[in-house]
């Protein structure tokens, strides 16, 4: 089990309206992202699904049953949060096995589903330790322990990554959607990191204002967006827009293209532009470019590319990969 359904949920505070009602189905198994930009009302959507928030009107199902007014407690949801909120004074073995504790668990069962999900997080050799001997990406998973021993029907993660380091969040994500095939449960997962979303998600709830802009698969997003604002949020570096005379050309408000779309040289091509910075990765070169007509815009190349600062350079759009949108916004 662990479907869940909201069903025209609208969140107000007095004259201010946070999520103009909504509609979303997710079902059971699923690893689901929120994302969207600061302010879009994706973790106000993960708390009003907890319980932790009430909602102003509409409905909430947790495998076909009305859990609208339900409090957290019932909804047999575990979530995790950015703060790890662990108990300082408490063992790893000592948080992990609180919420059993505070049900009147027997102690046997305790020990046994304390032991099983510090398997499976590899936390067994950390069992004895207090959370200040542990670092942060060990004690994230500890928080995420404590919510795997209750069993939930669904798993809410708010932006449960923010305060680690790049590499700490990128073993982590790993780790994650390594849990999530381990348990097959529903997970709903909160970030504004898009990058976050299109590695680990089955699938992703864009939001933007308290709206969902589109849902799709990863792949179903990058290739085909709804919109412009779904076409720009989605995909990393961002994909480059070109309106006016550019964009008439091929019948369109504007123009999308991504910067792993275009052919560079430097002899010749469609667009031709002054590189202001060249960002050298390695295996990849992104340049940045005042592309003459346009503006600024970013095209990726292999890293034996070889331009630098005032270079002058040249930009092709791949026919097949541009998108084109209407004065609207929409995808045409």
């Amino acid at each position: 089990m662990g479907s869940i359904t909201l069903r025209d949920v609208n969140k107000s505070f007095g004259e201010v309206t946070i999520i103009p009602k909504l509609s979303l189905q997710i079902d059971e198994g699923e690893f689901v992202v929120f994302v969207g930009p600061s302010g879009c009302g994706k973790s106000t959507l993960l708390r009003l699904i907890a319980g932790l928030e009430d909602v102003t009107s509409g409905e909430i199902q947790i495998d076909g049953r009305n859990a609208t007014e339900l409090p957290p407690a019932k909804r047999r949801l575990s979530m995790v949060f950015q703060s790890y909120a662990l108990y300082p004074h408490m063992s790893v073995r000592g948080n992990i096995a609180f919420p059993l504790k505070m049900a009147g668990e027997d102690k046997a069962v305790i020990e046994k589903k304390v032991a099983d999900a510090a398997r499976i997080l590899n936390l067994t050799s950390y069992l004895d330790r207090k959370p200040r001997q542990l670092s942060g990406g060990q004690r994230q998973r500890v928080a995420i322990g404590r919510a795997i021993v209750r069993q939930p029907t669904a798993f809410l993660f708010d932006e449960p990554l923010s305060n680690l380091d790049a590499a700490l969040r990128v073993n982590m994500r790993l780790e994650i959607s390594e849990l999530h095939h381990q348990l097959k449960t529903t997970m709903i997962y909160v970030t504004h990191d898009q990058v976050e979303a299109m590695t680990m998600a089955d699938k992703i709830v864009v939001l933007n204002a308290g709206n969902i802009e589109q849902v799709g698969s990863p792949l179903e997003l990058y290739h085909k967006p709804r919109n412009r604002f779904v076409a720009g949020f989605i995909g990393s570096p961002k994909m480059n827009f070109a309106e006016g005379a550019e964009a008439k050309k091929y019948g369109a408000a504007a123009i999308g293209v991504r910067p792993e779309h275009m052919n560079l040289s430097t002899t010749g091509g469609d667009w031709s532009g002054t590189v202001t910075v060249a960002e050298h990765l390695g295996s990849d070169t992104f340049l940045h470019v005042q592309a003459d007509g346009i503006g600024l815009v970013t095209a990726r190349a292999s890293g034996e590319f070889a331009v630098r600062h005032g270079d002058r350079v040249y930009m092709t759009p791949e026919p097949g990969r541009i998108h084109r949108f209407d004065a609207a916004g929409l995808a045409i």
